[in-house]
């Protein structure tokens, strides 16, 4: 009984029946998936970037500094080339320097400024220089996600760095990116720091103004930053000024302004104002902008705006010598084999840190000489 019904179920002509259909294609387009990492893979010429850095060509644009911030040699070959590219386009902004200890509001005051100049028609770059693990040597590179309102804006462009451990945390690469960004046509360019350090003074040797972030309640405001970096500043800001705090950050303004007094005018000869400003609300924040500009027409009537220039370019020659003299020992073939012996000459005790340093020196220089 059960065979006859079983044949009948097997025979009865449904609607309900499974339809085999026809073979659908593959989602992913071969071709096109190929062509695209070819695409990435494939680096553009230094005549290439520089067009679509004058055109503003976002990705191209974020590409180059991506070139100049690796480490690669082939990389390096065109990132230079890039550079002499540019530098005839170059010169042409502002260029300001952030600091301030941490949780003073840096991003949000930058943010809050950006969108000050944007709206009226000026060209902001950022250029946040995050720090990098001492461990992994990875960095967070978050300051886009604090920077909501400007990093979407068509007039800004946000461009978090690694320091890559560097010298006080301040990315090496940071005066090749500007050279790109005024040659991409950015009038005014910020460079946030990470923090108070010696990250202050490789900032100070690559931007014309020097903003100093303080906050009221976070300890004596005298003693809570080193002397040096308030020497340092072309102007101090008290930020958070609103709420309960505004009166608080009035009185640490006024013991700022009274700390100024006693600091030696300097080169520039023009005196550090200290002022209160909000980032939440924007009170204040117009009138850093206005003390900017004064600053700006003050040092380039007295010449000390082209004096500055000229020290940063000599900087950069030095620097230069460094970083090239420091690649070249490190990637000579004969370098890392006697180097690892060393290394184990000093865990054994065969040779101190110092004699080990001079044998290495003395070996390259003598492959060096029989070039």
């Amino acid at each position: 009984m059960e065979d006859n019904e079983n044949t009948e179920f097997e025979n009865f002509d449904s609607a309900l029946r499974v339809q085999q259909g026809v073979e659908q294609p593959s989602s992913l387009n071969k071709d096109a998936a190929e062509n695209f990492i070819k695409s990435r893979k494939r680096l553009l010429t230094a005549t290439e970037y520089l067009d679509g850095i004058r055109n503003f060509n976002r990705s191209i644009f974020s590409q180059a500094i991506t070139l100049v911030e690796s480490s690669l040699p082939e990389h390096q070959e065109i990132a230079q080339e890039l550079i002499a590219l540019c530098l005839p386009f170059a010169g042409n902004s502002v260029r300001i320097g952030i600091t301030g200890v941490p949780g003073a509001g840096k991003s949000t005051f930058i943010e809050a400024l950006g969108i000050h100049l944007t709206s009226k028609g000026l060209r902001l770059a950022v250029l946040a220089i995050d720090p990098s693990s001492s461990r992994t040597k990875g960095s967070i590179l978050g300051d886009k996600t604090r920077m909501e309102g400007l990093s979407v804006h068509p007039n800004a462009f946000i461009r978090p760095s690694p320091s890559a451990g560097s010298l006080g945390g301040v990315a090496r690469k940071t005066r090749e990116i500007i050279i790109l960004c005024e040659a991409a046509g950015f009038d005014t360019i910020f460079v946030e720091t990470v923090g108070v350090g010696q990250s202050e003074i490789a900032v100070h040797s690559m931007v014309d103004f020097f903003l100093l972030l303080m906050i009221s309640g976070a300890g004596d405001e005298l003693q809570g930053i080193k002397r040096g970096i308030m020497e340092m500043a072309d102007a101090i800001a008290i930020n958070k000024a609103d709420g309960d705090n505004k009166s608080k950050a009035q009185i640490a303004c006024m013991q700022v302004k009274n700390a100024l007094h006693l600091f030696p005018l300097p080169e520039s000869a023009w005196s550090p104002p200290a002022l209160t400003c909000s980032s939440l609300s924007g009170e204040g924040v117009p009138e850093i902008w206005d003390m900017v500009g004064d600053y700006v027409q003050f040092t380039k009537n007295n010449g000390y705006f082209e004096q500055k220039r000229l020290q940063q370019n000599r900087q950069i020659m030095l620097d230069s010598i460094d970083a090239h003299l420091h690649d070249l020992f490190y990637r000579h073939p004969e370098i890392m084999p006697m180097l690892l012996q060393q290394e184990d000459y000093i865990k054994s005790g065969q040779a101190t840190p110092y004699q080990a340093a001079g044998k290495l020196i003395e070996h390259y220089l003598n492959v060096i000489r029989k070039r």
